[in-house]
Order: C-alpha cells, then sequence, then structure tokens
C-alpha cells in the first residue's frame, strides 16, 4: 500500500515506522522542515523511542520511509491517511482543533477517490462524524461513504514504548460506514502483529466498536478511568495523612481483591493523555461531576505537597527549596502538563527561592522552561521530589547538606533514620 501518516511527532514517525516496516511505502507529512530534513537524513528527530532510531537508519535508506512538508506531494497517492496531528485543550478545558482543522483542509483539498482516512488522535465524542467529514467534503468535492471513507481508531501506546504497545493492546476502530470500518480493519491487520492474550475477552488484534463515536468514546472512557481512580486514590492519601495510615499499605491490602484496582496517590498527574482527555470528555458531558471533582484533586496535589511542607517547616520566606524532577515520569524526557510548574508556581507564591533539579534535562533547558536549575549537592533547606528518576534514591545514600524536610511525593524513599532530614512521605501518616 501507499500510505500517508500525517504529523510525525512521537506517535506519529512510530506509527509511520511501523507500517514501512511491514512492506508499505510510506510518505509522512510534518510542518516543521527540520523534522522533515532530520528523518530524510535517516535520523530520529527524537530521542527516547525504544528501536525508532534503527528502525528510521534502515527504512529511509531503503526508500519505505520519506517525509515531506508537502500535502500534494503525499496525499493524492495514498490509499491510506493516517492522521496524528497534535489536539490541544485551552485553560478553560475546551479542545483547539487549530492544528487538526488545518490538516484536515490540507487533506481534503488534495485527497483522492478510493482513499481511507482515519484519525488516530483523540477527539470529543462525534468530532470524526461532525467536524472532519463535512470538512474533508467541502475540500475535496467528494462524498463521504461513496467517494472515501473516514475512520476513528484512537492512538493507545505510550511515548517510549510504541512498538511494544501497538503488539500489546487490540486496536479499536469506528467507521463512519461499515465499508470504512472494514477497510480500516483489513489496514491494521496489514500493518500490525498482535501479542496472544489469554486474559482478553476475545482475540487480541483489530476490534470494530461499531461507530466512531464508540471508539472516540472508548478512548476518553479509559482515560478518564485513570485520572479518577488516581484522584480517589488522591483522597484516601489525605484522609492517611491525617489519620496516621500509611496509605500505600492499605492499597496493596486491597488491591490483594480481586475486585479492587486502586491507583496510587501521587504529587501529580501528568502528560500529553491523563490530564487532558478528562477535559475533553467533558467539553461532551459537562454533568459528570465525579469526572470534574477528580480532576480538580488531581490539580490540586501541587499545592498540597507544598502544605506539607509548611506543616514541618513553617513559613517558607526565604526557604532555599530545590524540586526534584521535571519530567511528568520517570525515564522519560517530556514534561507535557508536568506537575512541576504548578508545584514551583505553589513555592513562590509562598516567598520560596525555588530551583529545579532533573537528570534528563540541562541547565539551558531548564532555564528555557522558566525553572531555575539547581546544581547538585548544593546546600539547600529543603527538597520536594516530583519525579521518582531512580537517580533519586541516592538522596538516602548521600544526603544533600541543609536539608531539614524531604517531601517525598512519590514514595520512593524509606524511612529516614535518626540522623537523617525528616522525610514526610505523601499518603503516609505521622502518628
Amino acid at each position: 500500500m501507499n500510505i500517508a501518516v500525517i504529523g510525525l511527532g512521537k506517535i506519529g514517525l512510530p506509527l509511520a515506522a511501523q507500517f514501512a516496516s511491514k512492506g508499505h511505502e510510506v510518505v509522512g507529512v510534518d510542518v516543521n522542515q527540520l523534522t522533515v530534513d532530520t528523518i530524510n537524513s535517516g535520523c530520529e528527530p527524537f530521542p527516547g523511542e525504544a528501536n525508532l532510531a534503527e528502525y528510521v537508519a534502515h527504512l529511509v535508506p531503503a526508500g519505505a520511509l520519506t517525509a515531506t512538508t508537502d500535502y500534494a506531494s503525499a496525499v493524492p497517492a495514498a490509499e491510506v491517511i493516517v492522521v496524528v496531528v497534535p489536539l490541544f485543550v485551552n485553560q478553560e478545558g475546551a479542545p483547539d482543533f487549530g492544528w487538526m482543522d488545518s490538516a484536515t483542509k490540507d487533506i481534503g483539498r488534495n485527497l483522492t477517490r478510493g482513499t481511507t482516512v482515519i484519525y488516530e488522535t483523540t477527539l470529543p465524542v462525534g468530532t470524526t462524524r461532525e467536524r472532519w467529514k463535512p470538512m474533508l467534503e467541502q475540500h475535496s468535492g467528494l462524498t463521504e461513504g461513496t467517494d472515501f471513507h473516514v475512520v476513528f481508531s484512537p492512538e493507545r501506546v505510550l511515548t517510549g514504548r510504541v512498538f511494544e504497545d501497538l503488539r500489546k493492546y487490540p486496536k479499536l476502530v469506528g467507521g463512519l460506514t461499515p465499508d470504512g470500518a472494514r477497510t480500516a480493519t483489513e489496514f491494521y491487520r496489514a500493518v500490525l502483529e498482535f501479542d496472544d492474550r489469554d486474559d482478553l475477552a476475545r482475540p487480541n488484534g483489530v476490534w470494530d466498536l461499531g461507530s466512531a463515536e464508540a471508539a472516540e468514546l472508548a478512548k476518553l472512557a479509559e482515560t478518564t478511568y485513570r485520572d479518577v481512580n488516581i484522584g480517589l486514590a488522591n483522597q484516601f492519601a489525605k484522609f492517611a495523612e491525617k489519620a496516621g495510615i500509611d496509605v500505600y499499605q492499605v492499597i496493596d491490602a486491597c488491591n490483594s481483591q480481586p475486585y479492587s484496582h486502586i491507583h496510587r496517590p501521587g504529587i501529580s498527574v501528568g502528560g500529553h493523555c491523563i490530564p487532558v482527555y478528562p477535559r475533553l470528555y467533558l467539553s461532551n458531558d459537562p454533568d459528570a461531576t465525579v469526572v470534574r471533582a477528580a480532576r480538580d484533586a488531581n490539580a490540586s496535589m501541587p499545592t498540597h505537597a507544598v502544605s506539607l511542607l509548611e506543616d514541618e517547616l513553617g513559613d517558607l520566606s526565604g526557604m532555599r527549596v530545590a524540586v526534584l524532577g521535571v519530567a511528568y515520569r520517570p525515564g522519560v524526557k517530556e514534561s507535557a502538563f508536568s506537575g512541576v510548574f504548578a508545584t514551583v508556581e505553589a513555592l513562590r507564591s509562598r516567598g520560596a527561592l525555588v530551583m529545579t533539579h532533573d537528570p534528563l534535562y540541562d541547565v539551558a533547558e531548564l532555564l528555557e522552561m522558566g525553572l531555575e536549575p539547581y546544581r547538585w549537592g548544593d546546600e539547600v533547606d529543603a527538597l520536594i521530589i516530583h519525579t521518582d528518576h531512580e537517580f533519586y534514591r541516592s538522596i538516602e545514600v548521600t544526603p544533600i547538606a541543609g536539608v531539614k524536610a524531604i517531601i517525598d511525593g512519590r514514595a520512593m524513599l524509606a524511612t529516614a533514620g535518626q540522623d537523617a532530614p525528616l522525610i514526610r512521605t505523601l499518603g503516609k501518616g505521622r502518628l
């Protein structure tokens, strides 16, 4: 097949490489000329994705994968177009379709008969049918369901392990017509492989959910579930702190019973997915009080962690505090919606002198994000662990000078010894 992938970011480029690795001819489209040039030189434009560098280094010289900024050179010959362009959410939680609208119009202007257009970007329910279908029809002059097909199939992978996750999880599809769904199902069966899983209700593979709306809701539901579950865990954690209970011991006990699946509490919920997609769900269902309460609870956790530090040290004015970890999850250089920013802001609002550290980021990168760098080992009054990078376990072996208290926002440190600074773990009370 001739395949076009629109958007060569941390999901789109691995997808393009996966498709090309199965013997298909793939052209990727991206608005960033530097990204395009880097790919066409046979190099990955961003680090951290397992096996991506090897794929790109092999597929580009072989002619199986190329990149361009020009829709007119990629779209007309494509039998399948996969769209992985970012959708943003503004501060009020409303979706900003700007980039996706632009991409869809460019696809429409170059669309030819017989093409299947598949959107993988997470969307509010109804967007594929009510927004993309008429937009593609308007700009192409073609009719969906007769001249071309539109399908929604949500990406369900994590950056850093995209190729592994593509094999692990069923590929969900939802068409606007049965013929579109069949075409998309056949496409994904041709470009993906699936691990055997005996824990699923039906065999791992491509699952047709019957409509684009069902597939849209499936992605929102699975990510919103995680946000709500973490919000519940954080509520338990706050209560446990007051009651003198170790919430992690309680959660482990609860989850020993097969009907309990309580997630772990923590100082923040970050990344492109879990903090964002519940807001997309709320744009469809503004009366979803449980979802809204969980989102608010999770968003409040950085401020709660700073309050724990105030409980131990009192007034934070003038105190030197280092926040450890900028990435939203350990081992991954990604700061999208990271709780570090809210943590720093909460500390600054209380008059603290705030610095940040992350083993994955250099000084220039921290400064570019508006963060004051902390030089590892320099004397400070307090530490707040935001990201559970393995690097920070060294604090227990080589304590940092001057530290009076550590707020462990990820429950990664053991209880401090007699001469060590006080460690206050989020979710653990002190009797």
